[in-house]
């Protein structure tokens, strides 16, 4: 499995990338397929945050799956621990429903699109930046083509990227979603081909949200 770590706002100790190497045998146990791992270390400047100053992203391509986990605390290697915890739990769950439904899953959709691992920054081009609002929700993209615009004088930037999504079930996306470890999960259902997200409400209980649009509702009554 190829494993690779990188820094974000701080330098990876060799060290650091050591241990990394060691605990990714879990990973390999769990999942034999794996066929890549991305560790991504990042530091957080603020003084009042010193508890959780270091984060530790971890993103596993196993087949067709990735799976993802993340973690912070005081250092680097408590944060990786409590990432590896919560990486292996979902590694067991999908080799779990991979023997019970025989079959996997083709693709984990992150707020509308792939969740990729990422890479180093000359592996990945910087999005175009564009001078309006207009151009962040307008003009066609390709898939995986992505648009990035500043709202006027402010701080805030809006990203759109296209994603092209197989659809699938209810189950087959709270799976999914357990997987990435996200609050929710955006896709099509393969029932009603609408744009639909399911998420966490409280305890075990989750929730459907479906989109369509009038015209769409009033056809099939």
């Amino acid at each position: 499995m190829e494993i690779v770590v990188t820094g974000r706002h701080t330098q990876v100790k060799q060290r650091f990338r050591d241990v990394v190497e060691t605990k990714m045998n879990r990973v390999t146990a769990i999942a034999p397929d794996a066929q890549r791992a991305q560790v991504v270390l990042s530091h957080e400047g603020n003084p009042r945050q010193a508890d959780t100053a270091k984060r530790v992203e971890i993103t596993v391509v196993a087949g067709r799956t990735i799976v993802r986990a993340e973690a912070s605390s005081g250092d680097e290697f408590s944060a990786l621990d409590i990432a590896m915890d919560k990486l292996t739990l979902r590694l067991r769950r999908m080799r779990d429903r991979r023997k019970d439904h025989r079959r996997g899953y083709e693709q984990i959709v992150d707020e509308g699109a792939v969740e990729v691992p990422e890479t180093e920054a000359a592996e990945e081009p910087e999005a175009p930046v564009n001078n309006s609002a207009a151009d962040a929700v307008a003009g066609d993209l390709g898939p995986g083509e992505s648009v990035e615009v500043k709202v006027g004088d402010t701080p805030i930037v809006i990203r759109r990227k296209l994603h092209i999504a197989e659809p699938m079930t209810i189950d087959e996306a709270l799976y999914e979603m357990e997987l990435i470890g996200h609050d929710f999960f955006l896709f099509v259902n393969k029932e009603t081909n609408r744009p639909s997200v399911v998420y966490h409400r409280h305890g075990w209980s989750y929730g459907v949200f479906e989109i369509d649009t009038p015209e769409n509702v009033a056809k099939e009554k």
